[in-house]
């Protein structure tokens, strides 16, 4: 009988003290969590539109205006590489019709321009570049249309899909595949009725893996702005039932929806220019450094991942300004976080698990987690001696959703913590630019979670 109790009291407490953390809510599938890891990459728009000085073609425009005479794919690769990024989305189609390849769907392609004698293909080159240079390949295909005579018919739809399946059949892996809900009127007088659960299921036919971005996602999703910036507090979360490319209550996606029902992280597009396209009128217009500095710690910095736009000029080229300022821009980063601090002597927490101690915060692998046992709980960093910081990297396990809804910073003050900073998501990754503070310990008190806290990674600089 004795045995018997004592069985029964280990099976109750191997019921009551887990071993892992139990996944929370929406979670990212492998897809995401890779696409996560990537954080930086470059948005290339680049068609006749770079030959006329618009932003929004008319799709009139005589495709023997394409010609770009030095047109140089893999100087576009060398410098995404070169500034630390790690892919290229290109414009393949915009709304102006115009194919970067020649789709035998259309009569408004690099086929009919004055490039290469009608032989070139640009997503041949960039794709072959991208790879050679370790990039990414991500493609934008707008739905609009605004020079195939279908535009505006029931048969309209199969055309986009015949365009996107030579897409994504013909050029390798896609990581990326890029819709806006841009939709006007076709030279009928009609506007599409797009039918986006067609055009996702195409992509997922032919590249499982890739993520769709859009208002709606599902894979990723639009932050409301064209700025570069997503909320300070930002959910990867979305109720995405409602939501739809072209959603009209954009506003929300700046901060995403807590318990949404679907994992739909934030993306920040924004150009490094006034524009999206090229234009001599914007030669001297490129975004500073500092200006730079500050979308980075409001995208990346706030959990969201950075498609920045570098636009190709007349010649096939990205502008020498432009990718100076991107390799300052990259050095200015490189410079902000070069001085991490050193190990602290002691890492403890309020609370753990057995497999998932609070020492794995502290050996730069992502997969390697500490897991609270209580929504309320604390992580301490202690020096022997007095350390000097101003900035802090938090990153969630989000393998196991997103949990953490508000945090503070406390630096050790006269026999007291002091706190020095409050914040409410992490998600992905939070940095947080601090006042420059000197001390023997640092506390992050999670104040508010949904769930017990999972931690991927602190970082002290």
């Amino acid at each position: 009988m004795t045995r018997y109790i004592y069985a029964l009291i280990f099976l109750a407490s191997c019921v009551a003290s887990p071993t892992q953390p139990e996944p929370y809510g929406a979670t990212p599938t492998q897809s995401q969590l890779t696409w996560h890891e990537l954080e930086y990459y470059m948005f290339i728009h680049f068609g006749p539109n770079t030959f006329t000085n618009v932003e929004w073609g008319l799709g009139n425009e005589d495709p023997q205006i394409f010609n770009p005479t030095q047109l140089d794919c893999r100087q576009w690769a060398a410098t995404a590489r070169q500034a630390g990024m790690k892919g290229i989305i290109i414009t393949a189609k915009h709304h102006d019709g115009f194919c970067l390849w020649p789709s035998t769907y259309s009569t408004h392609t690099v086929r009919e321009s004055a490039w290469k004698n009608g032989e070139g293909d640009v997503l041949k080159e960039l794709s072959e570049a991208c790879r050679e240079y370790g990039l990414k390949f991500g493609v934008y295909l707008s739905p609009w249309d605004r020079n195939h005579p279908e535009y505006g018919t029931p048969q309209y739809n199969e055309v986009f899909v015949n365009t996107l399946e030579e897409v994504l059949t013909n050029y390798g892996e896609i990581f990326e595949q890029w819709f806006d809900g841009a939709n006007g009127e076709g030279s009928n007088g009609k506007k599409q009725e797009y039918d986006w659960q067609l055009f996702n299921n195409t992509v997922y036919k032919h590249q499982p893996n890739a993520i769709i971005f859009s208002d709606a996602g599902p894979g990723c999703r639009w932050v409301g702005n064209e700025n570069g910036f997503v909320g300070l507090t930002n959910w990867n979360t979305l109720n995405i039932e409602n939501l739809y490319p072209g959603f009209p209550d954009y506003h929300e996606l700046t901060e995403g929806h807590e318990d949404g029902t679907h994992w739909v992280p934030g993306e920040c597009d924004v150009s490094i220019r006034p524009g999206w396209f090229y234009s001599p009128d914007t030669d001297d217009k490129v975004k500073s450094v500092e200006q730079l500095r500050e979308i980075y710690f409001s995208s990346i910095g706030r959990g969201a991942n950075l498609l920045l736009n570098v636009p190709v000029d007349r010649r096939g080229l990205i502008p020498a300004g432009d990718s100076l300022r991107l390799m300052e821009f990259r050095q200015e980063i490189e410079n902000t976080f070069k001085n991490k601090l050193d190990k602290p002597s002691r890492i403890t927490a309020s609370s753990q698990l057995k497999n998932y101690p609070v020492e794995n915060l502290l050996d730069e692998e992502l997969s390697t987690l500490w897991a609270a046992t209580e929504n309320q709980s604390w992580v301490v960093l202690e020096y022997d001696e007095a350390v000097t910081f101003n900035l802090l990297v938090l990153q969630e396990g989000i393998a196991y959703g997103q949990r953490i809804k508000e945090f503070a910073v406390e630096v050790w003050d006269d026999n007291a913590y002091r706190e020095i900073a409050r914040q409410t998501t992490i998600g992905y990754k939070r940095i947080l630019e601090l006042d420059e503070t000197t001390t023997t310990k640092i506390r992050i008190s999670i104040l508010n979670s949904k769930a017990p806290a999972v931690l991927a990674g602190v970082g002290v600089y």
